[in-house]
């Protein structure tokens, strides 16, 4: 069945192996039953990633973060893929959703309890770590996940459908990880 795939690159560096995966996934997802496959690089976005008021008083989007808007709107499957930087996702991304996900887009109040408007989408979650994968399941790191998977995207009626974790990535042989990636 033929989707639409929007991949949301969370890694400021083009260059680095988040963007490297990102691409590897982009190229094979369009194989697969012609999906239709986007990309957002976040280091490209030219946005202010601070939230000024919080959500008393919605800051105006900048054109990019409306075009985002209207990605996710048209996605019926999203990808993130972000490095663990301190037990957690790099401060552009976390901006970058702090902007973006916003009442009447993402959530709406009902009679006080949240309901999320984008219900009937997926994810999936790919992050890298410096350090060995076990480290960050047993210490914590999966923290960086979690935020993401159950208190972002549930919220918004976003299911996640798979997380992956590769570990090691500073010291160990990036090529051979990426050729596995390139297979699976």
């Amino acid at each position: 069945m033929k989707k639409n795939i929007l991949i949301i690159l969370g890694h400021s560096d083009k260059k680095s192996f988040c963007a490297t995966v990102a691409d590897i996934y982009f190229e094979k997802l369009k194989k697969i039953n012609d999906n239709e496959v986007r990309k957002i690089f976040l280091g490209e976005l030219v946005f202010d990633p601070v939230l000024h008021n919080g959500y008393k008083e919605i800051q105006e989007l900048e054109p990019d973060l409306k075009k985002a808007q209207a990605d996710i709107l048209w996605a019926d499957h999203l990808i993130f893929v972000y490095p663990i930087w301190w037990m957690n996702m790099p401060a552009l991304l976390k901006g970058f959703l702090d902007r973006i996900i916003l009442p009447g887009f993402a959530y709406k109040y009902i009679n006080g309890r949240p309901h999320g408007l984008l219900t009937g989408k997926t994810a999936e979650i790919i992050v890298s770590t410096g350090g060995p994968k076990i480290f960050y399941s047993w210490l914590g790191g999966k923290i960086a996940i979690k935020v993401l998977k159950n208190n972002i995207l549930k919220f918004c009626g976003i299911k996640t459908k798979k997380v992956k974790i590769y570990g090691g990535i500073l010291k160990g042989d990036k090529s051979s990880v990426l050729e596995k990636i390139k297979k699976e």
